[in-house]
């Protein structure tokens, strides 16, 4: 792969959805100054994080390894920003579904019916998709403070960078949906089912949870770190990697549960799982196992 290339088009997804490069280095744990050296081609990211800067720009893997057909592809891939045109009702007329880049804070979509749409680099402050079905959808490095999600159907949605201070997702339909690389202080989630969703390098430390069923969610290098999840339900959860000093589990059911790291079990990991409280919950006896072989209080803890 070119250098020069793949910095050209690192630059061009990255002024796409209107991310500075400061604000993209903070989302891949790098300086500013290395994603300049990256798109003046001076420096290449490595392959791991080439899939985590596919990730936050919205765009295949493959991009990166596209060669140019003429001098003025790569100008033609930073002006283009693709159209959806699928809505859920096919006999509705085709429209433009890309609301990438524009200024839609306090927009009401509440009620909205449309898959795939985009909202990567806009303003959603205070916007109300309430009751909206935006299945498939991406927000991706976007504004999103305030706003509210309540009883919209975000199945297979791509939240990634985007700033969910603040806002609420009570009975939100949570199904495969991604949260990658977010701000969710203050957010409130309640009264929801979340199911196969994935939540990645996410600080949750401020979130709340409440009222909710948690199935095949992965926690994959989250900070959950003195998060209160009590009387809440988790079955076939990952705790894999995720900051979990303090975490309270009180009076959870926790059935198929793994809190095992996938890198070795130094001391730290053993203290940081005896610092979270099981106390009261209910689990099935291969999560009271796996728990117990890493040395946490199990004391108060009924098995099923």
């Amino acid at each position: 792969m070119d250098a020069k290339m793949i910095g050209k088009m690192i630059a061009g997804a990255r002024k796409k959805i209107s991310m500075s490069q400061a604000g993209l280095a903070g989302h891949v744990f790098v300086s500013p100054q290395a994603v300049g050296k990256w798109e003046r081609g001076e420096s290449m990211p490595d392959i791991i994080t080439l899939n985590q800067l596919a990730k936050i720009l919205d765009v295949d893997l493959n991009y990166f390894s596209e060669k140019p057909s003429s001098p003025n592809q790569i100008s033609e891939i930073e002006q283009t920003i693709p159209e959806v045109n699928s809505l859920t009702d096919s006999h509705q007329p085709q429209l433009l579904t890309n609301f990438s880049g524009n200024d839609l804070a306090n927009t009401d979509f509440a009620g909205v019916v449309a898959h795939h749409l985009k909202f990567n680099g806009s303003n959603l402050g205070g916007s109300d998709f309430t009751g909206a079905d935006l299945t498939g959808s991406s927000f991706l490095g976007s504004n999103a403070r305030e706003a509210s999600f309540q009883g919209a159907n975000l199945t297979d949605c791509n939240l990634s960078a985007t700033d969910l201070t603040g806002a609420n997702f009570e009975q939100t339909i949570l199904l495969r949906t991604k949260f990658y690389a977010l701000g969710l202080a203050k957010a409130k989630i309640s009264n929801t089912k979340l199911t196969e969703v994935k939540l990645s390098k996410t600080d949750l430390r401020e979130t709340v949870f409440e009222n909710c069923v948690f199935e095949g969610v992965d926690f994959d290098y989250s900070d959950l770190r003195g998060l209160h999840l009590d009387g809440q339900t988790f079955t076939g959860v990952l705790f894999h990697n995720a900051a979990l000093n303090e975490t309270s589990f009180k009076n959870a059911t926790l059935k198929n549960v793994s809190f095992r790291s996938t890198f070795a079990l130094t001391n730290k990991y053993y203290r940081t799982i005896k610092t979270i409280c099981f106390d009261g919950a209910t689990m099935d006896k291969l999560t009271y196992a796996s728990l117990k072989g890493l040395g946490a209080d199990l004391a108060k803890v009924t098995l099923m």
